[in-house]
């Protein structure tokens, strides 16, 4: 923006927190916007494949930044172009990966403030219910339903509900059947 004189400088700041403000609702309107295949962006998935290479961009052009050698971890669609996905995983790093190495299926880690606390598994979606296990930072656990404050997971020895905010691979509040 430039400036004129004469122009008061409250009217500048204002016309500026106008543009902010339209820019912020444009990047909302795009972040809303039906995706070519219908699906929602940003959302959830999880690694199909024991060996995803991530990319700077979306084409097998662009260079491998990691690989994840983890299925089912969770990461967050964040873009999608043509057949590739810009994904965010639990650490905020971002990067490029192929469709068909992604799965639709919920998973969920477990994530904490520090890495050495536990996270109690619940026999119900209740703190007073009996605790069936306590799990580690890092744990994946299949996502079965989420009620807004509590999720129902299971996995490797373990079922049961924890609360949906020790978990990375679902919003806050989010609801599933």
């Amino acid at each position: 923006m430039t400036l004129r004189p004469g122009k008061p400088l409250v009217l500048v700041r204002a016309a500026m927190a106008a543009g902010v403000v339209l820019i912020c609702a444009i990047g909302l309107a795009r972040a809303a916007a039906p995706t070519p295949n219908g699906l929602p962006v940003p959302r959830f998935v999880s690694i199909k494949a024991d060996r995803v290479a991530v990319r700077d961009g979306p084409d097998k052009d662009h260079d491998i930044s990691w690989i994840y050698t983890r299925v089912g971890w969770p990461v967050e669609i964040t873009a999608q172009f043509e057949d590739w996905r810009r994904i965010r995983d639990s650490d905020g790093s971002e990067g490029w990966v192929y469709h068909s190495l992604l799965s639709g299926k919920r998973m969920a880690a477990v994530q904490l403030k520090t890495k050495t606390d536990l996270a109690p598994l619940y026999e119900k979606p209740d703190a007073a219910s009996a605790v069936t296990a306590r799990l580690q930072v890092g744990v994946l656990g299949a996502v079965k339903s989420c009620s807004g404050t509590w999720c129902q997971i299971n996995g490797k020895g373990f079922y049961g509900w924890i609360q949906q905010t020790d978990l990375w691979g679902v919003y806050p509040g989010e609801k599933i059947d």
